[in-house]
């Protein structure tokens, strides 16, 4: 049975930890993203997170529900730090660009915490806010709302796709990581033409390519779709 979260006010009235400090909520998120960054996906746990913050464990339980309502907070965490890179302009195209690459961004930025957190629906008021951004862009732009659903489910599946894909590489060893970024030389171009036609007449492309993220270009197509769809209804 999840325990019962403790309200705002009363958390602040506890004392501080060993190391002198206050507890909050997002003094907790901050510290179990560097836990994350040293420790990997699956090495956040109470014990070690509590240790981190000179606290016994069990006062994390004030605070969230349990350790899966931590990793909800963590996920609404990097949404929020996309949404506020983010500036408004008014063109809804360069609107979504721009905050398809901020979230992809803030999820690159912690790369464990991403591949915890990518697939997570957290219901929390920075993700809400980042999905009411969102379809307000598309509604303002005239897209009827099936089709702003239907676009917005795309951009944002899309998004933190890419977001676990890019991330689940960069949380990797740097050997790891560095053997397959090789592997299109040292193995797809030294295929042969007999065999491999079509990938012997573009390894040298594919070198260059495939050690890239590919979102940038998705994200493209995707706007390039919802332009289409803009035409196509007269706005």
């Amino acid at each position: 049975m999840a325990k019962q979260v403790v309200p705002e006010t009363a958390r602040r009235r506890r004392r501080p930890t060993r190391g002198g400090t206050v507890l909050s909520e997002e003094i907790i998120v901050g510290t179990a993203l560097r836990v994350l960054r040293e420790h990997g996906s699956t090495g956040l746990t109470a014990r070690r997170l509590g240790a981190a913050l000179g606290a016994d464990p069990s006062t994390l339980y004030r605070y969230f529900a349990g350790m899966d309502d931590l990793v909800r907070a963590i996920g609404d965490e990097l949404m929020g730090r996309a949404l506020e890179s983010w500036k408004a302009t008014g063109d809804w195209r360069e609107d979504l660009r721009a905050l398809g690459l901020a979230v992809h961004a803030s999820y690159l930025a912690h790369p464990q915490a991403a591949v915890l957190t990518a697939s997570r629906v957290t219901g929390r008021p920075r993700e809400i806010a980042v999905d009411e951004t969102i379809l307000g862009i598309l509604r303002a732009a005239g897209l009827p709302d099936t089709e702003a659903v239907a676009v917005y489910h795309a951009f944002i599946d899309q998004s933190l796709a890419f977001a676990a894909l890019d991330a689940g590489s960069l949380a990797l060893s740097d050997t790891a990581r560095t053997g397959d970024e090789n592997m299109w030389q040292s193995t797809y171009a030294r295929l042969p033409a007999s065999s491999h036609p079509h990938i012997a007449a573009t390894a040298h492309l594919l070198s260059r390519q495939m050690p890239r993220s590919a979102y940038p270009a998705v994200l493209e197509m995707l706007l390039e779709h919802t332009a289409a769809r803009l035409s196509r209804s007269g706005r």
